[in-house]
């Protein structure tokens, strides 16, 4: 008898790691023979999802969300079996392929908007005296405070309401296991590739650097002539050192 899409008591059989992993490597094989490369993610079975700053900070933006809390657990599971055959990361756009029960992998599209002007500009202002260079801001060495304010609700990592997810698979919840395999899958491409995240948020690193070192260097001539209690004035120099 046919089932009606209102009916209950359907059960699906969670695949096994096995089934999963050779259904991943199958995918692959495929592609190769027809000449295509995909770019699966690679990530240890135990251990943090991502060693970087801007992996890990990726991953704790995601969960601090208490929408996203109920799935992120099982796509952690996921891509951690090897499931995400593909992962590329372009301006606001993610697409993925994620592995299932069947043999053709699940097509998975995560959108998110860019960061507004006036947002950049703020954060850059913020920046200013705390970025000296480039390799500073990719390596995340720098204060804490700077730190809260790139996850803050203000910052540059997204909103729930930014982030726009879809998945080809028939589980109906907005974030399914493929989804938020992939989700942390970007986490990884972050270790790999820091500039990846400046690249998914429409942002010119290069651009948000060279900005962000002007307004410090402004701000240092502003107040070159204005008095302060850490310079020691002429007359001071023979009492104080003899």
């Amino acid at each position: 008898m046919a089932k009606s899409y209102y009916d209950t008591d359907q059960i699906y059989e969670q695949p096994s790691v096995y089934k999963l992993q050779s259904n991943a490597d199958e995918t692959i094989r495929k592609a190769r023979t027809r000449g295509k490369t995909l770019h699966p993610v690679k990530v240890a079975a135990r251990g943090p999802i991502a060693r970087s700053w801007w992996g890990k900070a990726w991953c704790d933006n995601l969960e601090r969300y208490a929408d996203y809390d109920s799935r992120l657990e099982r796509g952690k599971r996921y891509l951690r079996t090897g499931t995400v055959v593909d992962l590329d990361i372009q301006k606001g756009h993610v697409k993925a392929k994620v592995q299932g029960r069947r043999k053709s992998p699940y097509n998975v599209e995560i959108r998110i908007s860019p960061v507004n002007e006036d947002k950049l500009q703020r954060i850059m202002s913020l920046c200013s005296k705390r970025i000296e260079s480039l390799d500073t801001l990719l390596k995340g060495k720098f204060p804490k405070e700077l730190q809260e304010v790139f996850l803050g609700d203000d910052g540059l990592f997204p909103t729930p309401w930014e982030i726009s997810l879809n998945c080809s698979c028939p589980d109906w919840a907005i974030m399914c296991k493929h989804v938020s395999a992939a989700l942390y899958g970007i986490a990884v491409r972050f270790d790999e590739d820091p500039l990846l995240f400046f690249e998914l948020r429409g942002i010119d690193v290069d651009r948000f650097v060279d900005v962000t070192l002007e307004n410090s260097v402004e701000s240092m001539l502003r107040n070159v002539n204005v008095k302060s209690d850490r310079i020691i004035a002429d007359k001071d120099w023979k009492r104080i050192f003899g």
